[in-house]
């Protein structure tokens, strides 16, 4: 096939591109042509070639040349990982390939998400190119991501759609309310003045049959000024019921000090605040919640919501901007307000979503605002769009403003205004990254004008896709798809967005560690590495200048890239991949062991080792601060959790701990504790295991076949303690040896229970946490475990630690040659100081690193 159609071109009497397709060698596992067969899977992939006026290939042809090379690819990529001495390449995780769109197209929108996710290779990672490689299918699939993705960001027309907006006086809300109770005060007087009524009637019908013989009666009847007064106390105490508590989301009046709980019924959703229509921009005069104070507020105790019904004209797509005017109350604390977004279709079919990560706590009276892109909340109510208001199911959807404080901190909200689609500018900026001169009209101007912009467009786009110049070759291969895309009828704006998006897709972009460390692979793989994206302009800049191979200019970019917000994504990823943290994603504690269990204490859970990593990472602590430190990032949740007083909001910070508090480091967090557990209690064997692989680097043996688990039906067994259980096990021969170098590691964690919380009793005995490790070390407990480490474990947890990161960074595992190197890193770490930040750097200089 490549014969008769491709060499007429690219073989002996004619070299278009200076490439000769009978030449290359096509062992992609030892041959020296792999960098030209990714370009021929390229552009066979975005039926780029046969060029136009040539044969093209049929669709046979076509997937037989992508399934051969696709194929041949991923054995190059498997086999060449395996022998020392060549280079391992990879295409970028779905996490790497939604912040390099983000980054590239200037949008934080997930547009990873409909991608599958990845595989975690057996070092715990999931950027190992033992895993990460493209299939034509793939290939395909990334195309129409990308596409959307562009689809989404590009805008089309002179003007900016009207937005609606949405502005929810609470006074008005109240107003509804106070307006019911009204009518049930109303109807409850007319029920008592008709009772009082008819008894008076029947009591003169029946004087009048029979005039009474004494003043008996008269004394027994209730006279109008009696009725009256028992009227006025009726109706005080239905005013009273009306009272909604100090613990209930609530409306108060400030002048008059009525109150209505704020409450929120399905009742088929007929009722929802009317949007008017307002000027482009979103950004509508509203009141200063600082200038006045409102006669009317929705007070939110901890953990009380409001709910905003907004009905069903919210758009698919754009940015909707929430505002919620709101003050601290006086009653201490520091309240945290949290935005969901959701819907009830019918009384059972309630759901809601978190759709923003912003936190704001509430420390003075202000305007607190989120921006939520509409294209990124998922799923929408199903039925918007088909169904009417008023109907079942109902297309309504509403927002929920939460109140995330912890026991005190109340919050009064006064108004709430909702806005989109919003666009600060028009066109966004969004949209001139890729259509940059907005005096140029598709429509008025000739081919010649309009190839000449798309020749500029291409020669911006490219380079930051491609993270490298580009050559005049690249830029007309594209250039011929663009002529085909609008021969075939695309217009201009579909057959740019169209061309970018096989730029995505291609193993240009997607692709990893390809060739030699020049400078632009160093930007590259300092960019994936520490912000799991594309190079910025300066990393680029330097790369032209040839200045990354001066080590002292890699370590001042790692120091400006970890002052950079997108070094969080480097902490978040490789702190849950090297930790294992996918287990917590899956945790539930046991319900009838563990009642209560809060959600946002597994939010915490989740966020602290990610924090603890941060700080150490920014003050560049010695990474021995991770097996103790005499510090905790906490919030109030976690405090509670830990029983450490004096910690308000939801906002995770630097706390001092003391020795009693019995935490500090990893070991004792509660999230690593919990997800080590089985739910229910402790799990020593999974928490050991857990030291060993993660920490220590050391994993055990998997266990032998047939091994018999332990009989919990047997009632002897059931009445021994959990360390009386694991010692009777192990001591059966097929057990013994394993269980030898992982019980005494697991059993030390035993004063922590299935959810991280401290205990000295289990079951009204003391807990018994020490043991003897296989050389005779003994543990006392917690406290023993972290002494043992810091005193005879430093060099192994610091080479551990070592290995774990160049794994991560290098993208594979690493091998039997790697070791020289990795222990001439953890050597001059230890020289150092062990910081954290400081072997990032060293590993950054590092042959390793820049070898690949």
């Amino acid at each position: 096939m490549l014969e008769k159609k491709c060499v007429s071109c690219h073989g002996e009497d004619e070299q278009e591109a200076d490439l000769r397709i009978d030449r290359l060698d096509p062992n992609l596992v030892q041959g020296d042509d792999v960098a030209h067969w990714l370009e021929v899977l390229d552009v066979v992939t975005n039926d780029e070639m046969p060029p136009s006026g040539e044969t093209d290939l049929t669709d046979d042809e076509r997937s037989a040349i992508l399934d051969w090379l696709s194929n041949e690819v991923h054995i190059a990529s498997r086999v060449r990982r395996a022998e020392a001495g060549h280079t391992s390449f990879r295409r970028m995780t779905r996490y790497e390939f939604r912040y390099a769109l983000q980054d590239l197209l200037g949008v934080q929108l997930d547009f990873a998400r409909d991608l599958p996710p990845e595989a975690i290779s057996k070092d715990g990672f999931e950027n190992s190119s033992e895993h990460l490689h493209v299939s034509p299918t793939q290939l395909e699939t990334y195309r129409d991501v990308a596409r959307k993705a562009l689809d989404l960001v590009t805008v089309r027309g002179a003007a900016a759609p009207e937005p609606l907006r949405w502005s929810v006086s609470i006074a008005d809300a109240a107003a509804r309310e106070f307006a019911k109770q009204d009518r049930g005060l109303a109807s409850l007087e007319k029920k008592l003045r008709g009772d009082y009524a008819k008894q008076q009637a029947e009591r003169e019908a029946k004087q009048s049959a029979q005039p009474p013989q004494a003043d008996d009666n008269a004394k027994r009847d209730e006279t109008p000024a009696q009725f009256e007064e028992r009227l006025a106390k009726e109706l005080a105490k239905r005013r009273t019921s009306f009272a909604a508590g100090r613990n209930a989301a609530r409306y108060v009046d400030r002048s008059s000090g009525r109150e209505a709980r704020v409450a929120w019924a399905y009742n088929e959703a007929r009722f929802a605040w009317e949007p008017v229509r307002q000027d482009p921009s979103g950004n509508a005069a509203s009141q200063d919640a600082t200038e006045t104070k409102a006669p009317c507020v929705a007070i939110l105790p901890p953990g009380r919501k409001l709910i905003v019904e907004l009905g069903d004209r919210l758009p698919s797509r754009g940015t909707m901007r929430v505002r919620v005017h709101a003050s601290p109350a006086r009653d201490g604390g520091t309240p945290s307000l949290e935005l969901e977004f959701g819907w009830q279709a019918s009384n059972d079919s309630r759901a809601s979503v978190v759709v923003s990560d912003v936190e704001h706590e509430v420390h003075g009276p202000s305007v607190y605002e989120w921006d939520v892109h509409l294209s990124d909340v998922y799923p929408r109510n199903m039925v918007r769009g088909t169904a009417k208001m008023g109907e079942t199911p109902s297309p309504s959807e509403f927002l929920q403003i939460i109140n995330g404080a912890i026991a005190r901190g109340s919050v009064e909200i006064d108004r709430v205004e909702v806005i989109a689609p919003v666009h600060d500018t028009w066109p966004p900026e969004s949209h001139e990254r890729i259509f940059f001169d907005r005096g140029f009209d598709a429509a008025t101007a000739d081919a010649s004008e309009q190839a000449r912009y798309v020749r500029g467009i291409l020669g911006r786009f490219l380079p930051r896709a491609w993270r490298r110049p580009v050559t005049d070759r690249e830029v007309e291969q594209k250039l011929s798809l663009y002529d085909r895309l609008r021969q075939q009828g695309a217009d201009f704006q579909d057959a740019v967005l169209e061309v970018l998006a096989t730029a995505i897709a291609s193993p240009k972009f997607l692709y990893l560690a390809r060739g030699d460390a020049g400078d632009y692979e160093l930007a590259s793989r300092l960019a994936i590495f520490l912000w799991c994206s594309i190079p910025d302009e300066e990393l680029l800049a330097l790369a032209a200048r040839g200045a990354l191979q001066d080590e002292a200019v890699s370590r001042a970019q790692v120091d400006r890239m970890l002052r950079d917000a997108r070094h969080r994504r480097f902490s978040r990823h490789f702190v849950r991949q090297w930790l294992g943290m996918r287990l917590l994603d899956y945790y539930e504690p046991d319900k009838k062991a563990h009642p209560g269990f809060p959600r946002d204490l597994k939010k915490a859970m989740e966020r602290e080792p990610i924090a603890f990593f941060d700080e150490m990472l920014r003050v560049d602590a010695s990474v021995l601060d991770f097996l103790h430190a005499d510090y905790a990032m906490l919030n109030e949740r976690l405090a509670r959790h830990y029983g450490i007083d004096g910690v308000l909001g939801n906002r995770l910070r630097k706390v001092r701990l003391q020795p009693e508090h019995r935490r500090g480091g990893l070991l004792a967090q509660a999230g690593l504790l919990a997800m080590n557990s089985d739910g229910r209690d402790s799990h020593p064997l999974k928490r050991g295991i857990w030291l060993l692989e993660r920490l220590l680097a050391d994993p055990p043996a998997p266990p032998p076949p047939n091994v018999p688990k332990i009989d919990l039906a047997d009632p002897e067994i059931a009445r021994l303690t959990l360390k009386q259980r694991i010692e009777r096990h192990r001591d059966q021969p097929a057990c013994m040896s394993c269980h030898a170098k992982i019980d005494p590691w697991g059993i030390a964690f035993e004063n922590y229970d299935a959810v991280g919380r401290w205990r000295d009793e289990i079951q009204g005995k003391a807990v018994d946490a020490s043991s003897v490790l296989f050389n005779k070390q003994r543990l006392d407990g917690m406290e023993g475990l972290k002494r043992f480490l810091l005193l005879a474990r430093q060099d192994q947890f610091v080479h551990a630690m070592v290995e774990k990161l160049a794994s991560y960074a290098l993208g594979r595992p690493l091998r039997l040659q790697d070791r020289a190197r990795i222990d001439e890193i953890a050597g001059e770490v230890r020289k150092k100081g062990d910081g954290l930040a400081t072997m990032l750097r060293i590993l950054v200089c590092s042959d390793s690193f820049r070898e690949r």
